[in-house]
């Protein structure tokens, strides 16, 4: 489910142990993987729980960092469970166990909260990889919240966001192919231009990213550069793989080949992220179209999400499914900007049908320009410079005022949720 990552040292002398909590109904099972864990000495198995109810009370009395959960159980299943366990103790991860792999048991584990799924029976080394692999995916969220213990039944409040004078903005599509980098480019220029402050845009679309040809720059220096420092990541070395562009905008560019995208890890993505807040007025990033676990993170610290659709059918339909999804992993409404690309009117599909359909208001729509757009995107000249008078300019810089006031201290400030995660982080 996750991308390939390296593991964890093998020592235990300069890192805490990870705290693993089994929640299931069969004693057998319980007893062969607390003697799978026996020789692991960066494991603790902290308790053992004998059903779903059981589970979730020992979770939020033991806080522990992953929970190892059985899917099917009577009473409290593991799906109910892990719902709850994300909920009152957001930081711990899930890992589901079943006998089963349908398609169906994968994805309700998702939306519950399961950052992996293990399939019965499964050998000590998988177990010990999926450990592993997804406390280490959880870094970033268990050093942005603390560990507070609560009493059972009770939901813990959202820690505030920390300080900082900077922005993040990201633009995200379930549908590729509507325009997201481009928005993403131009709409960073627009800002730079009406003295929004200093702003970068920030590729994220690791395997296949187009901020750097839509701003005709070489990636010479990419995101992936910092993979090799990430444990002595500074603002320094974040300055170094920037590449300035004569708009007066700074990018952080995807890595040249898609192969290279394995090594950039959600953590350093988040850690990037919340430096560039702190050197930037406002970040601008772009995404791809999957919810993997880097666009989710991404997600999960932008303090505003624009969410791109276009007046067809298909991309209307992977709208509706996405905001479907974040309401059920509880982000808040007034976070999303909803902008409807490629408006025509000669299309019948009118963006007041799109919001009733989809319960989301249309708040900025960009209109139908291919000659511009695709000149743009052949030369490298962000139409917002090729073409300033065009109603696609125009209507991309009435965004960046949009976006401009949105942010402003006089708006409802909004922290990072607490919320079930897709993944469980």
């Amino acid at each position: 489910m996750s991308g390939l990552v390296n593991p964890l040292p093998e020592s235990p002398d300069n890192q805490e142990k990870i705290r693993l909590l089994i929640v299931d109904d069969i004693p057998e099972t319980r007893e062969n993987l607390r003697k799978l864990l026996f020789f692991e000495s960066d494991i603790d198995v902290v308790g053992a729980a004998t059903n779903g109810e059981e589970g979730i009370e020992m979770a939020i009395e033991m806080q522990p960092d992953i929970v190892l959960m059985d899917i099917n159980m009577p009473g409290v299943d593991g799906i109910t469970a892990s719902e709850r366990i994300t909920q009152k103790v957001p930081f711990c991860q899930i890992i589901m166990m079943s006998v089963q792999g349908e398609a169906d048991y994968l994805r309700r584990s998702m939306l519950a909260g399961a950052r992996e799924f293990l399939i019965k029976p499964f050998s000590s080394d998988e177990l010990v990889s999926s450990i592993h692999r997804v406390y280490q995916l959880g870094a970033s969220r268990r050093q942005a919240m603390p560990v507070t213990h609560v009493a059972v039944g009770e939901v813990p409040k959202a820690e505030a966001a920390p300080s900082a004078d900077g922005k993040i903005v990201s633009v995200f599509s379930a549908k590729g192919g509507v325009g997201c980098s481009t928005i993403a480019v131009n709409l960073a220029i627009a800002l730079q231009q009406n003295a929004a402050g200093k702003v970068v845009v920030v590729d994220t679309s690791l395997q296949f990213g187009d901020v750097g040809v839509l701003l005709n720059l070489y990636a010479s220096r990419t995101i992936a550069d910092l993979a090799a420092h990430a444990d002595e990541l500074d603002n320094e070395l974040i300055n170094d793989v920037f590449l300035s562009h004569s708009s007066g905008i700074k990018a952080l560019l995807a890595p040249a080949r898609p192969e290279m995208a394995d090594t950039v890890t959600p953590a350093l993505v988040t850690d990037v992220l919340s430096r560039l807040r702190r050197m930037f007025d406002i970040v601008i990033v772009d995404t791809g179209s999957i919810l993997d676990d880097v666009v989710l993170n991404v997600l999960d610290v932008s303090d505003k999400i624009i969410v791109v659709t276009t007046p067809e059918i298909p991309a209307i339909k992977d709208a509706k499914l996405f905001f479907e999804v974040t309401e059920a992993l509880e982000f808040q409404r007034d976070r999303f900007v909803f902008v409807l690309n490629k408006a025509d009117k000669r299309i019948n599909i009118r963006a007041e049908d799109i919001s009733a359909n989809i319960k989301y208001k249309i708040e900025n729509q960009l209109p139908l320009d291919e000659r511009s757009v695709t000149t743009a995107v052949n030369q490298g000249v962000p139409y917002i410079l090729g073409e300033k008078s065009s109603l696609l300019s125009q209507a991309t810089v009435a965004l960046s005022k949009y976006l401009v006031e949105a942010l402003s201290p006089a708006s409802e400030e909004v922290g990072i949720p607490v919320r079930a995660s897709l993944f469980g982080s």
